[in-house]
């Protein structure tokens, strides 16, 4: 068997080690600028999963809008002029 045809038994082959991977992850929380604290997160994971049943959700109306008002919202995002 050739290298070419080598097949690991990963799911993928990264040549980094483990210690260059936590390196660069460090990185990139500094760079997005991450808070150091992820307390938010800890309760959020605490809190456990949302509820599946259908008494939990509730109706949420739809605001209105007048055909005109809407037309002339796209238009103004797609940059067109209407008038």
């Amino acid at each position: 068997m050739t290298d070419a045809q080598h097949v690991s038994g990963l799911a993928y082959d990264d040549p980094s080690t483990p210690s260059e991977l936590t390196a660069d992850c460090r990185a990139a929380e500094a760079r997005l600028s991450l808070p150091s604290s992820f307390d938010s997160v800890a309760r959020a994971a605490a809190r456990g999963p949302i509820s599946l049943r259908f008494e939990d959700f509730h109706e949420v109306a739809k605001p209105e809008i007048h055909p005109a008002t809407a037309a002339r919202r796209i238009a103004a995002a797609l940059d067109l002029d209407l008038d």
